[in-house]
């Protein structure tokens, strides 16, 4: 199990981001955080690798575990050898090198079994086996979503963080993404699924967390989430009797934070 709790975290000494944030993700599941821009999501994840420190964040409060072991502070090349790996928001991945270079880069922790693991990651996905010679930055959006997930497959995590990986996304290749997310979860590798589009990601998680400003206001299995009244308004874009709204004029700020948060 990966555990999160009573995470705070603050920005340049002086922003507080993540106020008293805890989850968890039990093995083998997958588990949906949502939520707004701002409301600290891509914090959390960072958290967990490691990688504050680029943009000069600190934990000031709480612990991450994993397997029962404290990670907190970890060094982010220790934390990929714990299980953990992410990929990226918006991919990042080397464009002026080919697609077999890009996943050399991800096995660099587990390099005994570099080749195997790069046989198994163009046997997931074909289209990059067709394309493994050429330069990654020639892939469409789809297919470098793929390589950035197959690269960070390649340490053999027992836990997968995914931030936003629809994002800009055609709704086809959303469709794509989500039953990748499925298959590689199906393999055994438990998944935390950062996103805005929440229709994909209650669709495909266990259990989903809702942050707003810092914190955790919600949380329910997914199944739960998706028939819940105020998530169908405010992140479905469903009036209540489950009709897409047509505007944002009427919705009701007030009465989902005094609900949510009472």
């Amino acid at each position: 199990m990966l555990s999160v709790q009573n995470l705070e975290v603050v920005y340049q000494d002086v922003i507080l981001v993540l106020r008293g944030v805890s989850f968890e993700i039990p093995k083998g599941k997958i588990v949906s955080l949502l939520g707004s821009n701002g409301s600290g999501k891509t914090t959390v994840i960072r958290s967990i690798t490691g990688l504050l420190d680029i943009q000069n964040g600190d934990i000031t409060k709480g612990t991450i575990s994993v397997d029962g072991e404290d990670i907190t502070n970890l060094n982010p090349s220790k934390i990929v050898e714990k299980g953990i790996a992410q990929v990226l928001e918006g991919r990042r991945i080397f464009s002026e090198l080919t697609v077999v270079e890009n996943l050399r880069l991800g096995g660099h922790t587990n390099s005994q079994d570099i080749q195997s693991n790069i046989e198994k990651v163009l046997d997931m996905f074909p289209i990059l086996k067709q394309r493994s010679k050429g330069e990654a930055g020639y892939l469409s959006g789809g297919e470098q979503q793929m390589l950035a997930i197959g690269r960070a497959l390649m340490s053999d995590p027992s836990y997968l963080l995914l931030d936003e990986p629809s994002l800009g996304l055609a709704p086809k290749l959303v469709d794509q993404i989500a039953d990748l997310i499925k298959e590689i979860n199906e393999q055994g590798v438990t998944v935390l699924l950062v996103e805005q589009n929440a229709n994909m990601a209650l669709n495909v998680s266990d259990h989903g967390y809702i942050m707003e400003t810092g914190n955790v206001v919600m949380d329910n299995p997914s199944e739960v989430l998706l028939k819940d009244e105020d998530v169908r308004e405010f992140y479905l874009g469903l009036n209540p009797e489950g009709t897409k709204r047509k505007s944002f004029k009427d919705v009701k700020h007030y009465k989902r934070k005094k609900r949510w948060l009472s």
